[in-house]
């Protein structure tokens, strides 16, 4: 599971490091650092023009981009409507 924060293209820069981008299927762009390969961002003209979704953990403050809806639910396996339920361990 990921969590996304989507920006207009237009509001969106690179301001640190560089990103190495990977064309995964037609239309899907897919970022990653080019340093460690942390997966980055995201975008599709095909189906989102215009739009950057970011992987939301990897932003200074992520606490700002809280999420607003579960997307992409149709191949949702069951567990995760009850994953919430799950002991929660600080560090493993």
């Amino acid at each position: 599971m990921m969590g996304w924060a989507a920006f207009a293209e237009a509001d969106f820069a690179v301001t640190q490091g560089v990103s190495v981008t990977y064309n995964s299927s037609g239309a899907a762009m897919r970022s990653f650092c080019g340093r460690c390969g942390t997966g980055l961002f995201y975008r599709n003209a095909q189906f989102l023009p215009g739009i950057v979704d970011i992987q939301s953990a990897t932003v200074e403050e992520p606490e700002r981009l809280p999420p607003s809806a579960h997307i992409q639910v149709a191949e949702r396996l069951d567990w995760v409507a009850t994953a919430h339920e799950l002991p929660a361990f600080e560090r493993y």
